[in-house]
């Protein structure tokens, strides 16, 4: 049965991933022996490479095994060796054809030249293998990125900069939320589910709270599937979901890169970077493991004028990994990795701007810090017959402390008062375990279906008082425990149609409790939820390259117990749900060169919204403010007009509404959601060539961001945002050394990037995050 192949890159969205087309790029390639179709399958799968084929034979053909750090030519070449198959680049990638002998050639009738099209497959965040042609949905891939490390690694909160479709806050790293496509709650941090699930390798590891600020080291992909993602990934999924993948580990030889850096910024302090990895293999080709480890220093560039202080607010990151992979044979396999992480902030990174543009007057340092704990267990099995196994089991324990200034500002002529400290502790533990089955057909049939297992405990302990006199106040514990399954199929109606259906089943509870004696006892202890979260997609093939989509989802967030506003007082809320529906067109590139582009449109209708909120005298507290519609449209361009020179856009228009009890006493303009300016965009343009064994490449991209507000409601109704942004990078390449420039913030613009630091002084409406002033990273990297 004929068969095609594919894996597709979506539009990269940061100009600093434009380098060699993927197809060119090496990549740490494993494929157990199986057959040439499953093989084909692997092998997009692991490298990001559009494999297609139209020739019958594959599934009888069968393949030796494959190891090592390798090109996808060379590893084509292994694979079809002496299989009566060769691969001819094709449209960016590879078309696999039948070898023919040139006599048979010259007796058989000229093939038409566009014979008709197999189905695609491909390896994508949906759990299914749909060609991105053919995906019903928004996504955007970014990679493979290169497996050295050029780049000083970034978090999700700087990958948001120069990604419009992704907005968040900007309190300082491991504090900061990310949100997707518009669906924002809050800019502040409380007990709620978070709107978008972070994942890394098909593991969770967040559930309420911000983003863990975890480094992108040794990364090979980065996907984000727009929400909401109810069906195939459950509650908190309603803005998307955002999948990391790291580099596997190469069974087949000894592997190692190492990347220093130095960033010098405009009147701040110098900050630094360093990272290695090391793979080993133990026992060729059935066990090895990689190990990462990095070192970073963000440098301050804030002072404090209350206290004498200069550039306050540096910052300390160090992480690990280490992951173990085992190819017993028979097409299984087991991973099992580890990660661990530690954050260290000196002190806030707002100023104040009666002070002025980078400076702020305090009474006491206002430090972060938190601990990640990450480990995960994978066991896989791929049938010849393109049917799948997988299970996944994951714990993830966190743990961080915020300290804030909560001193009184002192009137004119007044005496200064005793400093007095807030302090918030969080302490998180989440357990996951998903397995499913997935297959792939002719005539693009595909399905999956599975279960999963979550549990997740979110302590909270609170404190107020001066130095070292501080007091208990009242926090909250929530525990939750859900059970899922869920399933979902695509039907290829007729070649160029095909429609996908299905729904996830949800049994839930949240059992909260005050973290101490509370003065009021008016709380829900349980909460119980079921839920059904349904599915319905289209795709319609209109030429070989151009199609176009439509869908349907909800999604939803459980309830818990929060904070109420004041002291000592704790309260419910609700679970809070939304539907989405989208209609958008995506056009693929026909050639090495040439045009992609694409756009779609969604309305959202959000109901119920949880929100972590803060009162007029800065104490937190979490309720439900009501219902918002959510209307966006957003499209990416990616032109390579001649090979090497590249060309990208990308932007998202965004308009919303609240009503409620907070938005409807408020100013008709007041009633927005938080951190969703109207328009993004980001632009770029690279240029990368040859000369000898030299690759040079350079860069140039700006990124706008326009004005948004703190939250809904006249209290929240601060201004930020309203911004331009111009970086310019420069590599080198000479043999297996990296040498970089990268300058970000050209224009040394001082804009507020975000309306809070401090909750106790909000009020005052006078906080700013500034950009971080001009800034040079000079870098070298090393692989071999």
């Amino acid at each position: 049965m004929a068969l095609r192949v594919s894996l597709t890159l979506a539009l990269i969205a940061a100009a600093a991933c434009h380098s060699a087309p993927a197809f060119a790029r090496d990549a740490v390639i494993s494929i157990p022996a199986t057959t040439l179709d499953v093989a084909l399958i692997e092998l997009a799968r692991e490298t990001g490479v559009e494999i297609m084929s139209t020739e019958p034979g594959l599934r009888s053909v069968r393949t030796r095994p494959i190891q090592g750090h390798m090109s996808v030519r060379t590893a084509l070449g292994q694979l079809l060796q002496r299989t009566g198959y060769r691969a001819r680049a094709n449209a960016g990638g590879y078309r696999i054809v039948r070898v023919i002998a040139k006599s048979a050639a010259r007796s058989r009738p000229v093939a038409s030249p566009n014979p008709p099209p197999g189905p695609d497959i491909v390896i994508t965040a949906s759990k299914q293998r749909i060609p991105l042609l053919r995906y019903p949905g928004s996504l955007t891939v970014v990679g493979p990125l290169p497996v050295r490390p050029w780049q000083a690694a970034e978090n999700m909160s700087d990958m948001a900069e120069t990604l419009p479709i992704l907005q968040g806050t900007q309190l300082g790293a491991g504090r900061n939320k990310i949100f997707i496509r518009g669906v924002a709650d809050s800019s502040f941090n409380g007990s709620t589910q978070s709107t978008t699930s972070l994942y890394l390798d098909d593991v969770q590891i967040n559930y309420s709270g911000p983003d863990p600020g975890l480094r992108l080291y040794d990364v090979r992909s980065i996907e984000i599937l727009e929400g909401p993602q109810g069906t195939l990934y459950g509650a908190g999924s309603i803005g998307g979901v955002i999948r990391v993948s790291s580099n596997p580990v190469d069974l087949s030889k000894i592997a190692g890169s190492f990347a220093g850096g130095v960033t010098l910024t405009s009147g701040g302090a110098t900050g630094f970077d360093t990272a290695g990895m090391v793979n080993l293999p133990i026992a060729k080709e059935r066990f090895g493991l990689r190990a990462v480890g990095y070192n970073i220093r963000d440098g301050g560039y804030i002072d404090d004028a209350g206290r004498g202080s200069r550039l306050v607010n540096s910052s300390d990151t160090v992480g690990a990994r280490l992951a173990l992979r085992l190819d017993p044979g028979g097409g299984w396999r087991v991973e099992a990795s580890g990660t661990g992480q530690r954050i260290d902030t000196r002190d806030a990174q707002y100023a104040e701007t009666v002070e002025g543009p980078l400076t702020r007057r305090s009474r006491i340092a206002q430090p972060f810090d938190s601990d990640l704990l990450f480990g995960r267990v994978v066991v896989s099995k791929t049938w010849g017959s393109g049917l799948r196994f997988f299970s996944a089991s994951g714990i993830v324990g966190y743990r961080s402390t915020d300290r804030f200034d909560a001193t009184p500002r002192a009137g004119a002529g007044g005496a200064p008062t005793m400093p007095t400290i807030y302090t918030a502790n969080r302490s998180k533990r989440l357990l996951s375990q998903e397995a499913r089955l997935s297959r792939s057909m002719s005539g693009g049939n595909s399905w999956v279906f599975g279960f999963t297992l979550i549990s997740d405990r979110d302590i909270l302990t609170r404190s107020l008082g001066s130095p070292g006199n501080d007091l208990d106040i009242i926090g909250v514990t929530n525990v939750t425990k859900a059970a899922s399954a869920f399933g979902e199929a695509t039907v290829g109606l007729s070649p160029r149609l095909s429609i996908t259906g299905g729904a996830r089943v949800t049994l839930a509870r949240t059992d909260g409790d005050p973290s101490s004696a509370p003065r009021s006892t008016n709380f829900v202890k349980g909460r119980s939820t079921r839920r059904l979260d349904p599915t319905l997609a289209l795709s319609w093939q209109l030429a070989p390259q151009l199609a176009l989509f439509a869908r349907f989802q909800t999604g939803y967030r459980t309830g818990g117990l929060a904070v109420a506003p004041g002291v000592g007082r704790v309260a419910d809320y609700q679970p809070d749900e939304i539907r989405v529906g989208e209609l958008g067109f995506r056009k693929l590139r026909a050639g090495p060169t040439g045009l992609a582009v694409s756009s779609s449109v969604s309305l959202a209708r959000w109901s119920n919204i949880q929100a972590d909120l803060i009162n007029r005298r800065g104490l937190p507290y979490t309720a439900n403010i009501g219902d918002a519609k959510i209307e966006t449209i957003e499209g990416n361009v990616d032109w390579i007009p001649v090979v090497g020179f590249r060309v990208v856009g990308s932007f998202l228009l965004t308009d919303n509404t609240v009503s409620g009890p907070i938005a409807d006493l408020s100013k008709r303009d007041n009633r927005r959601l938080p951190e969703t300016p109207p328009f993004a965009g980001h632009g770029g343009v690279s240029y990368q060539w040859r000369t000898g064994q030299v690759e040079p490449q350079i860069g140039l991209t700006t990124d706008y961001v326009g004005r948004s507000v703190l939250g809904t409601g006249d209290l929240l109704d601060v201004s930020q945002g309203n911004y331009w942004v111009v970086g310019l990078s420069a590599n080198l390449r000479w043999k297996g050394i990296d040498f970089s420039f990268l300058g970000n913030n050209l224009t040394n613009s001082t804009a507020n990037r975000f309306a809070f630091g401090n909750p106790f002084s909000l009020s005052y409406r006078d906080q700013a995050t500034p950009l971080r002033p001009r800034n040079l990273r000079l870098a070298v990297g090393v692989a071999w």
